[in-house]
């Protein structure tokens, strides 16, 4: 399938809002350009935001969006299915009708459409997030084993917080970094905790959690501690002694005394799963 691309500059176009609500974004914003990829006309409609849904809706619509994108893009080229230009054409010009009928707000509102349709290609972007959830896990997992795959996808979904840490940095983009962490979060059943708020500590800011803290050190240390490189058992001491900075129980070393202290802490607030899912964690 072609695609056209819209106009260079179309970000910045004051009638651009106007022109998607009213079909006239053609031929008034569609450049001479077009990229080609195979297959995608064959793409089902997916969701593209999952704000003021509830938690089941958010589970299924981000599980089918990352398996749309397995699918039907990760075939392409990497530099036109990571291009922000892209998905906006593809969005704008291609699933108008969709999106109107899917989030009707975006055709009263020229916030919603920002927010919606035309957000910024990074690591808050839906699509994004799914884009390389699907490379990362695909990159890693054998051909053929759905199973694992799936594993994967739900060890991201019930840790968006700290998968949504992790592709902030670029340094730690890669496949073998995330599933290492998220092997580490399994084997030591820390997901809950390192989802929660980190108390007494009002230097830090108004609402740390323990995930992002580590992650924090892991980019603050680079590159003395070359993070996206090590093995597993090796990059899980660093993550035990970084959680250990900021829990104050018995972590460093990875004594399963102190992992067993952390999963039955009274004090760990029952935070719902995705309660940062579409929120910027900064």
């Amino acid at each position: 399938m072609e695609v056209k691309l819209l106009c260079e500059g179309y970000k910045n176009r004051e009638t651009l809002f106007l022109e998607f609500v009213n079909h006239e974004l053609w031929p008034n914003c569609v450049s001479d350009e077009a990229i080609t990829i195979p297959g995608l006309l064959d793409i089902p409609d997916f969701p593209v935001y999952f704000g003021k849904v509830k938690d089941d809706e958010k589970v299924e619509g981000f599980l089918e969006l990352v398996r749309t994108m397995e699918k039907y893009i990760l075939s392409a080229d990497r530099d036109v299915y990571m291009d922000e230009r892209f998905w906006h054409s593809y969005l704008c010009l291609y699933k108008r009708e969709f999106l109107l009928d899917k989030y009707p707000q975006i055709r009263q509102d020229k916030k919603e459409f920002l927010n919606i349709v035309l957000k910024p290609f990074d690591w808050e972007n839906y699509i994004y997030k799914a884009v390389l959830a699907a490379q990362y896990v695909t990159d890693h997992v054998k051909s053929g084993d759905e199973a694992e795959k799936e594993r994967y996808y739900q060890l991201i979904l019930h840790n968006m917080d700290v998968f949504n840490y992790i592709i902030k940095y670029e340094i730690f983009r890669n496949s073998d970094f995330l599933v290492n962490v998220l092997d580490i979060i399994a084997e030591t059943g820390l997901s809950k905790v390192l989802k929660a708020r980190i108390k007494d500590r009002p230097d830090l800011g108004k609402d740390e959690r323990y995930g992002r803290r580590i992650i924090f050190e892991f980019n603050k240390s680079y590159p003395i501690v070359l993070a996206p490189m090590l093995e597993k058992e090796y990059l899980k001491k660093y993550f035990l002694q970084y959680l250990s900075y900021y829990y104050k129980g018995d972590t460093a070393g990875g004594g399963q005394e102190g992992f067993e202290q952390l999963r039955d802490l009274e004090d760990i607030e029952d935070f719902d799963d995705f309660e940062d899912f579409d929120e910027d964690p900064r």
